[in-house]
């Protein structure tokens, strides 16, 4: 059986590991993957070993809660109670940083050469100022309590973390302290002065409170990263609206979705919202798609096609039959598949929380054998137990905390500079082993909103910007991105503005419109067929946009085709140069996307890409995702759309452009603020820097203690006269952890590799020029002149009438209708066809019942009139 879970009380990821090792013991249980960033646990057990009571139980036994109850979705509950452990986490730094500076002080100051009040320098004081001390000092360790019960259990539990390293590194320290104390009331009790000299600087309150203060600091600001996923499925959750207008009796009502039904009609008017998903059964629209699809151009819809729940209606209306429930939605769908992800990917476990497992029982081992082993050879209490404390101090995982958290808090920051958002260590660790780089291509490598970028017109340079102002000022009239698109190219030509006599919106095809009596059309060739218009003179043409994966709006003229538009989605200038700067570091980029494969793979071409996937929902892109994480290893996403959320979750690092939606954004480990590609490689270069720093700092910290720990057990002693007393061993803690900030620090002088604008390419698409062709250099008259003489051809067409007529066997019978026709007055372009039985003429003026009676007078009978 698998079943998810929620878990309350974890503060750090190796909480999420100390989980895992927990249950990993319990027979019965076949795999567990706990999540720290969404708080839930996925498990796999036989349910013939293993309950819900079982596995409550076990995860209590290390202190943390196991929420079985079911619950449905609430928005708010998941932000609410990171939002409060958050504030936790503010109020235990802020109380700690209150007891720990007045405490720091006091230790060091006289140390250092800060001034001091005369009481803390004077040596009669020693016990009050060590007392004073541990007044400070015990609400530190109160406040700061979880790390030892958390701590204490796990190492009782025998699954150690860093919880336990603090606590056993301060609490050996305090115990030692309170040892000092007493050992201070005992000379000054009895006038034992040696006794006081020898101890007075063996105070280590400071070493306690300092290691506390700073582990707190480390986890406010993990907690501060924490739980941004929860806000992307908030997000989805809000795209589809709460209600929807049903058609009930043949009335239009507003219900909740909730009351909403199979097999109920949705009525959905442009500027509308879909509620759920349906399939069309009246009416027409033009649906905005871009939160499934990604892609900016929107899409018509007729009859029997698909509605998705959450998608937008521009223009039209239409009547929808309802086939999903709320829970049963393509959205639905894709929240459940995000949610999913974030169970599933795996927590990256930090070196230090996997050393520990071993470190701490090795500490505790070393600090024990040294204590027994000084006994056995004949020396103090006192001075076996110095020696072992030594050992547990000098150990303190101050150096190993910071090793990692600083490193990233100033690799984070040195991106924020940069506009690059790195939401969490784990991914800024994960982004240098990245193999593989998949960008979704709409809105990411593109602008993501088409532009004009080619024009072929039949007539003169002069005629055109006159030609370009009609189809501008019918464009202005239409929703169309495309429209749009040519309205702002014209815009950008100064061309004069024409008013519009009449404009006609054809559902699929294009628009028609009048201007001074002139016809214009603009449109797909669906509409250019439906109004027999001749497009011999750019097939070529049409041919070679068609296959860059264009859809050229072909514009005629009162039935003359004079050109066509085309309106593509351009390529971000320095696209190609982040290409091959990737290429070039080893990472192979691949290009995903819902577009059609010829765009694609045009743009995949220019781009010089190594793979194009193309056509592509999101529950493919997700798949496709999982496909090149089991080959290629670690995989980065980078994506804008709400397309992309599944696959930016499901990725080993999802990366937002910042110009893309809330749920991209939410639903990514990496934010690109300042919506630049160059910020991909920056973070790429960044993240290698730090882990490189972290791994020095790491080394550091473990040098300190292998070179240390022997030093602190007095391994050196009888031969050298070695003995590191427990304050040089914090002295030599507190220098490690210095060395370590100071290392990370090094990483401000971080700079990131430039790209290259619009590198290797002059393609309209990739500059901005629009590639103008005059195929014809006919003047605009020639045009006109052939215009009209098509007109008038249809206007004579138009009055064309077909007698059908019985009788007829031979060529004379022929010749006796044909004779009977075209005696009549205003008949003319009689044609008689004995094959079909027919006759067809220009009647002019004559009636119908004119034609019948002429040719019923010849022999023959007319069965039907019609329009030629």
């Amino acid at each position: 059986m698998k079943k998810q879970y929620d878990v309350d009380g974890m503060t750090c990821t190796a909480c999420a590991l100390a989980i895992e090792r927990q249950l990993n013991k319990v027979e019965g249980i076949s795999r567990i993957n706990v999540n720290y960033a969404s708080e839930k646990m996925v498990v796999e057990y036989d349910e013939a070993k293993v309950n819900e009571d079982l596995l409550a139980r076990q995860v209590e036994d290390i202190g943390y809660t196991l929420i079985v109850e079911e619950k449905e979705h609430v928005k708010d509950s998941g932000n609410s109670k990171v939002q409060e452990h958050q504030d936790h986490m503010r109020l235990r730094l802020i109380l700690s940083l209150v007891f720990t500076l007045p405490l720091f002080y006091i230790a060091m100051g006289p140390m250092v050469g800060l001034w001091v009040p005369e009481f803390f320098a004077n040596h009669q004081n020693i016990l009050m100022i060590g007392l004073i001390q541990l007044l400070l000092t015990i609400p530190v360790m109160l406040v700061n309590k979880e790390f030892y019960t958390v701590g204490f259990k796990t190492l009782w539990k025998r699954s150690p973390n860093m919880d336990s390293l603090v606590a056993v590194g301060t609490g050996a320290a305090f115990v030692y302290g309170l040892f000092v104390i007493f050992q201070l009331a005992y000379g000054y009790s009895y006038g034992d002065m040696d006794r006081v000299m020898t101890y007075r600087h063996d105070l280590y309150f400071e070493s306690v409170v300092v290691i506390l203060t700073l582990i707190t600091l480390g986890k406010f600001f993990e907690a501060r990263a924490k739980g941004k996923t929860l806000k992307a499925i908030e997000a989805l959750m809000e795209l589809a609206p709460n209600e929807g207008q049903v058609l009930r009796e043949g009335q239009v009502v507003t219900l909740p979705v909730e009351a909403i039904r199979h097999g109920d009609i949705l009525v959905v008017k442009a500027g509308d919202k879909v509620p759920l998903d349906g399939q069309v059964v009246q009416g027409n629209g033009l649906m905005d798609e871009a939160m499934l699809t990604g892609e900016s151009l929107p899409v018509d819809k007729s009859l029997e096609d698909t509605i998705y729940a959450g998608t937008y209606c521009k223009t039209g209306y239409l009547q929808v039959e309802v086939t999903a429930t709320t829970e049963e939605t393509t959205l639905s769908h894709i929240i459940q598949l995000v949610e999913d992800a974030q169970s599933t990917k795996a927590p990256i476990a930090k070196m230090a929380d996997k050393i520990s497992a071993y470190f701490v029982p090795a500490v505790l081992g070393i600090s024990l054998v040294t204590f027994v082993t000084w006994l056995i050879l004949g020396e103090s209490g006192s001075f076996a137990f110095q020696m072992a404390v030594s050992v547990l101090v000098i150990s303190c995982p101050c150096a190993l905390g910071l090793a990692t958290p600083t490193a990233i808090m100033v690799g984070t920051g040195k991106g924020a500079s940069y506009g690059t958002l790195i939401k969490s260590g784990e991914a800024l660790e994960l982004l240098h082993r990245v193999k593989t780089i998949v960008f979704d291509k709409t809105g990411t490598l593109t602008h993501g909103k088409p532009f004009v970028t080619q024009v072929s017109f039949a007539g003169q340079e002069d005629d055109y910007k006159d030609v370009l102002s009609k189809i501008v000022a019918i464009e202005k009239l239409s929703e169309h991105p495309f429209a749009k698109a040519i309205v702002e190219y014209g815009h950008s030509l100064k061309v004069q503005d024409q008013v519009v006599d009449k404009y006609e919106t054809i559902p699929g095809k294009g628009v028609v419109g009048f201007i001074g009596g002139q016809e214009i059309l603009i449109g797909n060739e669906k509409l250019m067929d439906d109004h027999h218009i001749n497009m011999d003179l750019f097939k070529a043409d049409l041919d070679f946009a068609a296959g860059k994966g264009h859809t050229p709006l072909l514009v005629s003229l009162d039935g003359v085709m004079i050109g066509f538009i085309v309106a593509a989605d351009t390529v971000k200038p320095d696209a190609k140069s982040l290409v091959s700067k990737l290429q070039a570091l080893g990472i192979k980029v691949v290009m995903l996307t819902g577009d059609h494969k010829k765009t694609a793979q045009a743009i995949g071409e220019k781009l010089g890409v190594d793979q194009v996937v193309a056509e592509v929902l999101p529950e493919g892109k997700s798949q496709i995702i999982d496909e090149l994480m089991s080959s290629d290893g670690h995989v980065a996403m980078v994506g804008d759309g709400i397309n992309d959320a599944v696959a930016l979750t499901k990725a080993s690092v999802g990366i937002a452009i910042g110009s893309g939606t809330d749920v991209a954004i939410e639903s990514a480990d990496v934010v690109l603020v300042k919506e630049s590609l160059q910020d991909v490689l920056t973070a790429i270069t960044l993240s290698k820097a730090t882990i490189r720093n972290i791994k020095q700092n790491l080394f550091w910290a473990f040098f300190y203690n292998v070179v240390g720990i022997p030093i602190a057990a007095g391994l050196f002693y009888y031969a050298l006269g070695w003995k590191l007393n427990p304050m040089i061993a914090a002295a030599a803690m507190s220098f490690s952890s210095v060395s370590v900030v100071t290392n990370a620090l090094r990483l401000r002088g971080f700079k990131s590799t430039g790209l290259d604008k619009g590198q290797g390419s002059v393609e309209a698409e990739e500059t901005g020029l629009v590639d103008i062709q005059y195929v014809n250099q006919s003047s605009m008259n020639d045009l006109n002149h052939k215009a009209n003489k098509i007109q008038t051809d249809k206007e004579r067409n138009k009055n064309m009438k077909k007698l059908s007529i019985e009788g007829m066997s031979c060529m004379h019978c022929v010749g006796r209708v044909d004779k009977a026709l075209n005696g009549i007055e205003g008949v003319t372009e009689v044609k008689v066809d004995l094959g079909s039985n027919s006759a067809t003429l220009n009647p002019g003026s004559v009636s119908d019942d004119a034609l019948k009676a002429a040719v019923t007078e010849a022999g023959y009978d007319v069965t039907e009139i019609a329009e030629a």
